[in-house]
């Protein structure tokens, strides 16, 4: 037994921050930040946590899916930006939505949506378990040094979510884990023990960009290799895939390194940035209330971030 997603949701915060309004901010410009990154604008909380985010992505998931919350049976919500390390972001969402299943948080950074997916998917073939909604969400506004031209530019805020259940639309999938901190990290900061003493990074995002962009490379090169090798088929056989929202120009020479046309990647980086765990699951939303998808269609999904990690999968719609 295996899965299939039967609602999408998606969710970003009204507030626009151009890169025009960044050029004010920091030493930047529209030209500089488009070429290099390809983010045009981004979305940023004012009033609303994570946790609202996912409610509200969560909520047109499952008007999507034509089930009410009492009928879940399971919420994983994807995090690394949890407005509580206790109670955990999807035990909030439950109590928003006026659900009583099991509701836990997974951290795996921009992979982290489909690690959770893939969680999912394990909990509904144990058994048990109707309906299952996985969410990722973020609001990276609040890590970020604002002062940091080279990581400010690239991030905003905003939240996926889908509905699954018991199916066989899940066809494959792949983790992948390289404990490293060097790379890609954001510390927790000191904390308030009076006894620790060791010398930690401030509280925000810490990023080598050199590093990052080859690790994203080759893990999306290999990661839909090995996926579609699983499921007896080449990349230039997917019609579309979904890639984490990181970088124009990873995602460029990644499709050409597959061999496959940049007509079948789905993009709006330009519109959102990297929204990390929650940049799959926004992307998939806007695929699939774009009316282009078909019955049979096969759709790779793939993410890399902090952790280090990369996850992939391949869907049948």
């Amino acid at each position: 037994m295996s899965i299939e997603i039967i609602g999408t949701g998606g969710y970003v915060p009204e507030k626009i921050i151009t890169n025009d309004d960044l050029s004010q901010m920091v030493e930047t410009s529209d030209e500089w930040i488009t070429q290099r990154v390809g983010v045009k604008e981004r979305h940023v909380s004012v009033d609303e946590t994570t946790a609202d985010l996912a409610v509200k992505a969560a909520r047109q998931a499952l008007e999507a899916a034509g089930i009410q919350p009492e009928q879940l049976g399971l919420i994983i919500t994807a995090t690394v930006t949890g407005d509580t390390l206790c109670p955990s972001t999807a035990a909030l969402v439950q109590a928003a939505l006026g659900a009583s299943c099991p509701a836990f948080d997974i951290s795996s950074a921009c992979s982290g949506f489909l690690f959770a997916l893939d969680t999912a998917a394990a909990f509904i073939a144990r058994g048990g378990i109707d309906y299952a909604l996985v969410i990722g969400a973020e609001r990276l506004s609040r890590v970020l040094n604002w002062q940091d031209r080279s990581t400010c530019v690239i991030f905003g805020d905003g939240a996926g979510a889908a509905v699954v259940r018991p199916g066989n639309s899940y066809l494959c999938s792949k983790l992948f884990t390289s404990g490293n901190d060097s790379v890609l990290s954001i510390w927790a900061g000191k904390g308030n023990s009076p006894f620790y003493t060791r010398e930690e990074p401030p509280y925000q995002v810490v990023m080598n960009g050199q590093e990052t962009f080859k690790f994203a490379v080759r893990r999306i090169v290999d990661d839909l290799k090995q996926i579609c090798e699983q499921a007896g088929i080449t990349p230039d056989q997917l019609d579309y895939i979904v890639p984490h929202q990181a970088n124009s120009r990873i995602i460029d020479l990644a499709a050409r390194k597959l061999g496959v046309p940049m007509e079948k990647f789905v993009l709006n980086i330009d519109r959102f940035g990297n929204t990390s765990s929650a940049s799959v699951p926004i992307s998939f939303n806007e695929l699939v209330r774009s009316g282009r998808l078909r019955k049979g269609d096969l759709i790779a999904l793939c993410a890399f971030g902090g952790g280090l990690s990369s996850a992939a999968c391949i869907i049948r719609w």
